[in-house]
């Protein structure tokens, strides 16, 4: 064998590891917040992290930071594995345990709250960053007191509603559930796990019954409750405005000052194994200059929907996919450049 012929197979045989490797896919990082009824952090994001318009919002801020609200899609745990009761403790069930998101965790009666009442309700899940996985809301049990920390304890042992793989809507994810007979201030706890990695999201969202105002039960209660609320002005203020969801542009321009890794992946996201309404159509097939079929966009897409591939692994796989495609022309071009030199000495 000559050093030629060892140096091409040696090139082929060593670059086809890295092309695979490079085709292997990896899930990309999956982000949101309920926001019907809307979750404390998306509702403080809304009011604008740097000016909140509530008490409660402003004393999170005071607690926590801004950049708690600005990562307001971001409260996760990488490695929940449906582990949620084992890794977060009591008093810390709105923040996931987060430091960050503390502010969260604030025992308050005067949290903004969307007012519910019982029977069917349809739920919406803002994703910025869309995954398959499945969604559990549990309701606080009768009683429960916003004054005190949040504990498992004060939620019903089994969710409400759940769901599985939910269409995507507009950016939301949207599925309904039937709400149960409460009155009084109440919160709603979510849980999202993904199915294609161990990453679950956490939302509390503050809820009213009984026709209260947005602060939650009568007034008189509400101010009782207030006096004994985490930040001390929680009484001396005027019941919480009605919380709103975030307006896509205020997240848009909150991605700029968001930290969360791989913010910014919209409704349209290629990486994403969600099921997705109104879905465009796929592109023909395209013809390069060599005949050769180039994959459309489409079809990667749905490649990349069915194994929860990143943007990164889009570009390792062509990058992967041309280094094999380079050694093997290598390759074929030393047996062209031999059988011709045989031909040659044949000819003489």
């Amino acid at each position: 064998m000559t050093a030629r012929r060892k140096a091409a197979g040696v090139l082929a045989l060593g670059l086809a590891p890295l092309a695979l490797a490079g085709l292997t896919s990896t899930p990309a990082v999956a982000h949101g917040s309920l926001t019907d009824p809307v979750s404390r952090v998306s509702a403080c994001f809304a009011e604008g992290p740097e000016s909140p318009k509530s008490a409660a919002c402003r004393a999170a801020v005071a607690a926590g930071g801004t950049q708690a609200l600005y990562d307001w899609n971001g409260v996760n745990i990488a490695n929940a594995a449906g582990k949620h009761r084992d890794l977060i403790p009591d008093g810390k069930l709105c923040s996931a345990a987060n430091d960050k998101f503390k502010g969260l965790d604030l025992p308050r009666a005067d949290w903004p709250a969307t007012a519910l009442s019982a029977g069917k309700h349809t739920f919406r899940f803002r994703a910025t960053a869309p995954h398959k996985g499945s969604f559990e809301l549990y309701m606080t049990k009768p009683g429960y007191d916003a004054t005190k920390p949040l504990a498992w304890s004060d939620l019903e042992a089994k969710p409400f509603a759940e769901v599985t793989d939910p269409a995507l809507v507009d950016g939301s994810y949207v599925f309904d559930g039937t709400i149960p007979e409460r009155s009084g201030r109440q919160l709603v706890y979510t849980i999202w796990q993904r199915s294609d990695s161990p990453e679950a999201f956490y939302a509390c969202s503050d809820v009213t019954f009984g026709g209260g105002s947005a602060g939650g039960g009568s007034a008189e209660k509400e101010e009782e409750k207030g006096e004994q609320a985490s930040g001390g002005d929680a009484g001396a203020e005027a019941p919480a405005p009605a919380p709103s969801a975030p307006s896509e542009e205020a997240i848009t321009e909150g991605a700029e000052k968001s930290s969360v890794e791989h913010n910014g992946h919209g409704d349209d996201d290629a990486n994403t194994g969600a099921k997705v309404t109104a879905a465009a159509p796929a592109a023909p097939e395209k013809k390069t200059e060599g005949n050769a079929p180039e994959v459309n966009a489409a079809s990667k897409d749905e490649v990349l929907a069915e194994t929860g591939g990143s943007s990164s692994s889009t570009y390792l796989a062509i990058g992967g996919a041309g280094v094999l495609a380079a050694g093997a022309a290598v390759l074929f071009a030393s047996q062209r450049r031999r059988a011709a030199a045989a031909t040659g000495r044949h000819s003489r």
